[in-house]
């Protein structure tokens, strides 16, 4: 029986034919959906594209490493146990989407994970990652040196200063980064995600630009950051002047998407100042007539 399997699988690739490609499913899990506001139900920003047995972040707000792992144990994704986050691209340098890097850098080693972790984002990224490398050393000296079993590699970060365009490929995905208009920001960055399957594209924080349309362009899943138009009147001339600029209202998100044409629209970062996901969606559906839902820590697309 063997030789005959054996004569069978020569005679197979003798023959040319191509090889069965394993299915590798794409989904995005928001990890955290909340902005710089303590919402004890929503973790700072952070979304996982995971593709098969891999994870690929995107930003690192507060609590992201347990959230992962909660992900990781509730639903039953092993790409997103704690010694698994080895990759995450930053959309812009704000303290609410980075407060959680030192968690992602340090944490998983200490959990198992050997592999430095690989930091992608716009210019003072590898300024920022350094000074935090500074300023957990003598953590890593005491770990490393002190008796605790660790490993001696786990702990490192290679950090990238990326510039739009394609910054990071693999056998499972290519992530593309573009800039995005956040304010007084010089670089801020949304990132398309393309694999076999699916193309996902993550806005991160900025008000209304074309770029986002280009990025989508029928992409099968966006993830966009929102705040309520309606609400956003009652705030002080001074936030209404920020938000404005640094954000994107229900009623804009609603246009950018009908242009976009995503399979499916989801809401995040969403600042409600006394509204309702109800609310943020019917501004977005008086633009925009596709699919589109509000999104919740740890829901999966």
């Amino acid at each position: 029986m063997i030789l005959s399997f054996l004569a069978f699988l020569a005679s197979w690739l003798l023959s040319g034919a191509a090889p069965v490609t394993p299915s590798v499913h794409t989904e995005v899990v928001l990890l955290g959906t909340g902005t710089p506001n303590a919402d004890p139900d929503r973790s700072g920003p952070a979304v996982a594209v995971v593709v098969g047995n891999d994870v690929y972040l995107v930003d690192a707000g507060p609590g992201v490493v347990r959230r992962a792992e909660l992900a990781s144990r509730r639903d039953s994704i092993p790409a997103l146990e704690a010694k698994n986050l080895r990759r995450v691209f930053l959309t812009h340098l704000h303290s609410d989407h980075t407060v959680g890097l030192p968690d992602l850098i340090f944490s998983p080693w200490v959990l198992g994970r050997t592999a430095p972790i690989e930091i992608f984002g716009p210019s003072g990224t590898r300024r920022m990652v350094n000074l935090l490398e500074q300023a957990y050393s003598e953590d890593v000296a005491i770990r490393l040196k002190g008796g605790e079993p660790s490993n001696k590699t786990g702990y490192a970060a290679i950090a990238h200063d990326a510039a739009p365009g394609v910054v990071y490929r693999d056998s499972n995905v290519t992530v593309t980064a573009f800039t995005v208009l956040h304010g007084k920001w010089e670089q801020a960055f949304g990132y398309r995600f393309e694999t076999r399957d699916r193309s996902i594209v993550v806005s991160g924080d900025t008000r209304p630009s074309d770029a986002v349309v280009r990025a989508c362009n029928g992409c099968d899943v966006l993830v966009h950051e929102v705040y309520s138009a309606a609400r956003l009147k009652t705030r002080e001339p001074e936030w209404q002047a920020y938000h404005r600029a640094y954000h994107t209202s229900g009623d804009e998100l609603g246009a950018i998407a009908a242009r976009a044409k995503p399979k499916l629209l989801v809401l995040y970062h969403q600042l409600y100042w006394g509204d309702t996901d109800d609310g943020l969606l019917r501004e977005v559906r008086s633009h925009y007539n596709g699919a589109v839902v509000a999104g919740q820590d740890l829901a999966r697309f």
